[in-house]
Order: C-alpha cells, then structure tokens, then sequence
C-alpha cells in the first residue's frame, strides 16, 4: 500500500482492522475528546481535515487462519486484514462516535442514503448469510480484555465467550467516550447529525503508510508519536517485553508462553488501577514505586540516592530509563544478562504487586484486611500516601502477621504525624523511608526491624527542643496554616463519633480536603471579619495582635460536615449554631460542630479551654508529650488570655 491520502469511507472498504497485543489500550480522555469533536464542528461544509497517519502492517497468513471469527469474510469475501501500528486512538474514536450516530438516530432513517444496517455492515461488523456469526470490522485481539468490551459495551453485541465484564482503565475510557459522543449528539438535530457523519466518512484524511516486512514494527511502534496521548512508560515497557521475547534463542513455545503471561500481566495491571473508577490510580507512579522496591536493590543506593532528600527525585528521572535502556534492552539480552526467566519472575511480581498497591489506595474496597487494618490504611491515605506508598508495597509484599501489620502501621501513622509539622532539621524526611522500603525489599532489615526503627525515629524528637520549634511556627504561622489542621480535626471528629451514640461518620474526607473557591470546611469561630457588635465586648478588650491569633489559634478552629460560603461564616456566635440563613448550623452538623453547639457563648476563655483540650487529645492519640498546661498555652500562644483573667491554671478556674 503506498503513502497516500485517503477517507475513512475508503480505509473502510473490503479490510479488517486488529489493534495488536503489544499495543495499549484506548487512551483518549475528555481532553482529546473535545478536540476531536470541535474539529469536526467547525470543519466548513466540502472542506477536508487532515487528522494524521494511519500506519499499518499486514497480518501473516498463518496469524488470521487462526481467528475462527473472521476467516470466511478473508477468504470469501477477499477483505484484508491490517494490524493499526499507529493512528488506533483516532480510529477507535471516529468508530465509536459512528457506533454512537447509530444509536441516537432512529432505526428507519438513513444517513447520506445510507441505512443503519448498511453502516453498521460498512463500520461495525458483517455477518455471514445474515447469521448469528459476526466479524468485528474494527477491533482488538481476542487476548486483550477490551475486546469483549468493546463488542458488548460499546457496539451492543452479545458475548460468545462467557465474558466476565472485566474492565481496565483503558474499557472505562472507551465507554465514556460513546456516553460522550451521545450526550453531544442528541444536543444536534437529524440534519446536523448527518452532516457530521458526512464529515467523519468523507473529510477526515488519514495519510496511510504500510510497514514493510524488513521493518521491525516494536521499534517502529516505540518511536511514533501519538497526536492525541503520548505512551506511558508501563505501556512502552509492555511493548519492548514482547518485543524481546521474540528474540530469545529458545523454543517457538517457550516464547509464546512469555508473550501470553505478558499480556496476562498487563491485563491484571490495568485491571486493579482502573478498578476503581472513583480513584484511578496512575499506571507510571506504580511501575516507578515497583521499580524502587524491585530494582532498587540492584543500584548502589549509596551513590545513586544521595542525600536524604534525593531518593523520590532520583527515581522519579531515572526509572523509566534504567528499565527501558538498561535492564530490558536487546543488549541486554545479547550480553545473557537477561533471561526469559529474569523477564517472567519481573512480570510475576508486577502482577503480584498491583494487587497489594489496589488494596492500599483503596483499603475499604479491599476483603484482605479487617476493619481495624482498613480504618489504619484509611488514615494513611489522608494524611498523603505519596510518602508511604513504596514502603507499604514493600511491606505488604513480606506477608507478616495480622497483628505485626497492625503495630506498624501504628508506628507508620504516628511517623506521618509527627512529619506533619514540617519543622527543618527536625523534619523527618519521608525520602528516607524509600531507603528503608528498598533495605526492606532486599532482606537487609527485617519487618520487626523496621518497626523498631520508626518508633526510635520517633523517640528522638519527642524532646522539649521539638515543641519549642513547633510553638515559634505556630506563633509565626497560627494553627490555621498547620499542614496537618485538616488530618487532626478529622481525627478529633472520629474521636467524638466513636465516643458517641450515633455511629455515622459526619465529614466526607475528599469533600473536606478539597480547597474550593469562596468554599470553607475548616470554620474560623470567632470569625476573621468580626465587624459584628457582638463580638466587640469580648473581644475588643485585645489588641488587634492577640486578636489575629485568637482567629488562627486551634481551639477556634471548627471541622465543618459541609462546605459553606464563607460569607455566612462572620454573623454571631447564636446565629452560627442554629439559624434561618443557611440551615446548616453547628447544632446540625459534624460531632465537634455538635459539641460547640452546646454553650451559650464564644469568648476568647472557650477559645483557649477548646485548644487545650484538642492538645490533651493529641497527646493521647499520638502517644505524645507537649508539656505541662503552661507549656500547652505557651504552643497555642495564648499566654495573654491567662495573664488577662488573672489565674494559674485555666482548668481550674
């Protein structure tokens, strides 16, 4: 086939269509999705739109005897089948957005003279003698989970294979973008959606190019680029695994074996990242955290980790490449530093890996872990997992005991707490604990070890030092500007809710996290505009200094269930408990708004009474020591109060 222009009408005339194993999936997003539709739009009527390559390589002879599905329209209707090395996203979008056309439009109407049956036997799929056999014009090998999918979900068909409805992140994509296009369709009238399978078939101009036999078409895959999403590193790796089990000087089925359980694997990988699609995890930062705890241990961490703060960074550069140019590459293999074996047991702990980081991201989804395991991960979670994610993998990768588990990730959340406050030198870095994850992986310290080290690492600040250099931040800064105000108060929330009757969980952590503008979820009590006469004679009796931290100080500062516009946040105390504005008052929402809700009024005593009972939690909690009530004051910076009321001990008076 020479490099020409042509239509989609005319790619799509007597030829078949596979989007090869070593392929990815569909990887068109919203973003993609509104490109390619605004191009269509706007395309003037007779005008053509040149959308990119279509590069194609023929299917051997002894592959497509094998396909049972599609040998009678090769053979007796002569169609051709084409692998799609490179253009599959355009063309995967431009087929399902014709699926789409067919589905809005009535059955009885015909597009440009065409019937939908006409179309669909033209795009979708022919059947023989108007049988129940179908061949799929446009599709996947049957190997790859999006096959069945794309058959079932996107083009309607019945499964003939006992489909079990698995999805990837690549079949969430795929079935977004047909809820996409329709959405979009039924917005136009019969006439508009005509003009647009018009310009679909007829002006969309792909420049096609066929790879030739003396071409190696994994090279050339990994070298094109892709208009719409560039490959990810664990789709390139994916390629070039193949790619070298073809090169192995073995048995024809001991390479076919290793091609399969490759595809196997990456179809269990992107299984368990797109499992859950409230939470799509990001296939790159697996492969590097896997990297880290899998070949790290083959790098001299020494030299290649650096300082203590360098480890995250290093990787985050380097992975990609060492993978790709080091450990997997044909030199590699012709230097026989690289066996199949070597290839298989990589892929084994890929697989056996992904499972562990599903379950961390999304330990409530997870039939692993009791209630107690989940409740700890879950506080992981919130307090940022991007410190903890490698060494978790590590961890949980060892296989330890219930009961050990849960003592570590005690430890684990205590060290995240304490990290919280961000404090120079007495900052625990978390890059260090990529060490420890990478030691762990190696067999150079043992779980109980690793335990141990967290809870002297925590020990050794715990000191008096430590809460001198967290009062001058907090004196600096106020509590409001604490990386960790969220964490605690959440943790204050739960506390109350397990010490109540009502077992419900008020705060939805993702609502509460989010920064919206004009939005609040942490409430300011005494308000930062208090510009009410109401709270002039308590507090007017300060100095507009004392007055700004009593505003930032901890025991003003309220969990909301629900964001609310900051502009209904700056009435009275009275009006903020209960009232007609925004019916959403402390009486009524979270446990600690509960607990406000029950005094009469908000002086700047309550202020410090509240902060020094949140500070009494923290040390239960965290298994902590602040000091003494003076010294709890002197971290709240509140000493002015007490001097002011004239009393030792503000508990007692």
């Amino acid at each position: 086939m020479d490099n020409q222009l042509q239509s989609v009408s005319k790619i799509f005339t007597d030829k078949i269509y596979r989007i090869p194993d070593y392929q990815r999936g569909y990887a068109w997003t919203v973003k993609q999705l509104k490109e390619f539709w605004s191009d269509v739009k706007l395309l003037d009527e007779g005008k053509n739109h040149y959308v990119g390559v279509l590069t194609l390589e023929k299917v051997p002879q002894a592959t497509f005897t094998k396909w049972l599905d599609d040998g009678w329209i090769i053979t007796s209707k002569s169609f051709e089948p084409f692998y799609v090395v490179d253009g599959q996203q355009r063309l995967s979008t431009i087929i399902i957005l014709i699926q789409a056309i067919t589905e809005v439009v009535d059955e009885k109407q015909t597009l440009n003279y065409s019937t939908l049956d006409e179309i669909r036997k033209r795009y979708i799929f022919d059947s023989k003698d108007k049988g129940i056999s179908r061949s799929y014009i446009f599709g996947y090998e049957k190997d790859n989970p999006s096959y069945e999918f794309l058959k079932t979900r996107i083009f309607n068909e019945q499964s003939t294979n006992g489909y079990t409805k698995e999805e990837t992140i690549y079949t969430n994509n795929l079935i977004f973008a047909k809820d996409f296009f329709i959405e979009k369709l039924r917005e136009l009238k019969f006439e508009e959606i005509e003009e647009i399978f018009k310009k679909v078939t007829q002006n969309l101009l792909f420049n096609i190019y066929s790879i030739t036999s003396d071409i190696d078409v994994f090279i050339a895959f990994e070298t094109m680029n892709n208009r719409g999403k560039p490959l990810s590193n664990l789709e390139l790796l994916k390629n070039r695994l193949i790619y070298l089990s073809t090169k192995f000087n073995t048995d024809e089925n001991e390479k076919e074996l290793l091609r399969k359980r490759i595809n196997t694997t990456w179809k269990a990988v992107y299984h368990y990242l797109g499992k859950n699609k409230d939470n799509i995890l990001h296939d790159d930062l697996f492969l590097m955290n896997h990297f880290m705890i899998y070949i790290g241990g083959e790098l001299d961490l020494d030299e290649y980790l650096g300082g203590a703060r360098r480890s995250r960074w290093f990787f985050r550069e380097y992975y990609a490449k060492f993978l790709l140019e080091n450990k997997f590459s044909l030199k590699s293999l012709y230097d026989k530093k690289l066996t199949i074996q070597d290839i298989d047991n990589y892929i084994a702990s890929l697989k056996k890996s992904v499972e562990i980081w599903f379950s961390i991201h999304n330990p409530m989804l997870s039939s692993d872990y009791d209630d107690e395991e989940k409740l700890l991960l879950e506080r992981l979670y919130r307090m940022g997992l991007d410190q903890f994610e490698p060494l978790l993998l590590s961890y949980y990768l060892k296989k330890s005991t219930r009961n050990i588990r849960i003592k570590f990730l005690k430890t684990l959340e205590r060290f995240g707490f304490c990290n919280l406050w961000r404090l120079g030198v007495y900052y625990l870095d978390p890059h260090f604990s990529d060490r420890k994850a990478i030691e762990l992986a190696k067999g150079i310290i043992s779980v109980s070890e690793l335990e141990r080290f967290f809870s002297d690492a925590i020990a050794s600040i715990q000191n008096s030092d430590f809460w001198e250099e967290v009062t001058k931040k907090i004196k600096n800064d106020g509590f409001y500007s604490w990386n960790g105000i969220r964490y605690f108060l959440f943790e204050y929330d739960f506390h109350l809710k397990e010490n109540s009757k009502t077992k419900r969980l008020k705060i939805n952590w993702e609502q509460f996290s989010t920064e919206k503008e004009d939005y609040i979820t942490v409430e300011h009590i005494y308000p930062q505009k208090a510009t009410d006469p109401c709270w002039k004679n308590e507090f007017n009796i300060y100095t507009s200094r004392e007055r700004t931290a009593l505003v930032n100080s901890l025991g003003n500062l309220l969990p909301l269930s629900k964001p609310k516009n900051s502009s209904l946040q700056n009435g009275c105390f009275s009006k903020k408990v209960d009232n007609d504005v925004n019916k959403v008052g402390y009486r009524y929402g979270s446990y600690s708004e509960n607990e406000v809700s029950k005094l009469s009024a908000w002086t700047p005593k309550d202020i410090l009474e509240r902060g020094l009972k949140l500070l009494d939690f923290m040390e239960a909690r965290w298994g902590i020591t602040i000091g003494d009530e003076e010294a709890k004051i002197r971290m709240l910076g509140l000493e002015f109060i007490s001097k002011k009321l004239n009393v030792k001990s503000v508990k007692s008076s």
